[in-house]
């Protein structure tokens, strides 16, 4: 058996103005880290002295990097750009009101928009491809992993298909700060999940 939690970053700048932004490396701002700071006194994250032999891992964007910090301080950990947030290339940083009276936003968002790719940037379908590569390094070892909303989403959704619950890609975002323990068998399939939230 191994175990993984993977947490979603705290809030950023883009999440309270509700911005498309995934490329786009923007720190957490104060109400991120007093977020972060409300859940380690709810005991939300694991203690440090529980997990220590753990592999800690971000994405190497600075909102990552800041969580984690956040949660552990200055501990030794790894990065891995290939579990980063989906690009949306010329639509980071931009609202759907910037947007809704773009032809390429419209043909973007119209029909398939999992596999419609992003000017300048990515589909769905490429991020999660990306990430499925990356946690085959990750999976079969005890791993704390801070990354981001649309990674983590695609991931549980991959893993746990049938579940009647959360069927639905953002049924499975978790909010920022916040996220999931997973537990892997022997043949390193997963076999249960535990959301881990601020009640």
């Amino acid at each position: 058996m191994s175990t993984i939690y993977l947490f979603r970053h705290g809030i950023t700048e883009g999440n309270k103005r509700r911005l498309y932004y995934g490329s786009t490396d923007l720190p957490l701002i104060e109400e991120g880290i007093a977020a972060i700071d409300t859940r380690k006194r709810a005991k939300i994250y694991p203690f440090y002295h529980d997990i220590k032999d753990f592999l800690f891992v971000t994405t190497d964007l600075i909102r990552t990097e800041q969580t984690l910090f956040e949660i552990y301080g200055e501990i030794e950990h790894e990065t891995d750009p290939r579990l980063r947030e989906f690009s949306f290339g010329d639509f980071e940083m931009l609202s759907y009101e910037n947007l809704k009276d773009r032809e390429d936003y419209q043909a973007w968002i119209t029909g398939d928009n999992w596999r419609n790719v992003c000017p300048n940037g990515e589909s769905g379908e490429i991020m999660l491809e990306r990430s499925l590569v990356a946690m085959k390094d990750y999976v079969g070892k005890d791993c704390f992993i801070v990354c981001h909303g649309g990674v983590i989403a695609g991931l549980m959704l991959t893993w746990f298909p049938g579940d009647e619950t959360a069927e639905h890609f953002y049924a499975w975002q978790p909010n920022p700060c916040e996220g999931y323990k997973i537990e892997f068998d022997e043949d390193l399939k997963p076999v249960k999940y535990e959301k881990i939230k601020l009640e």
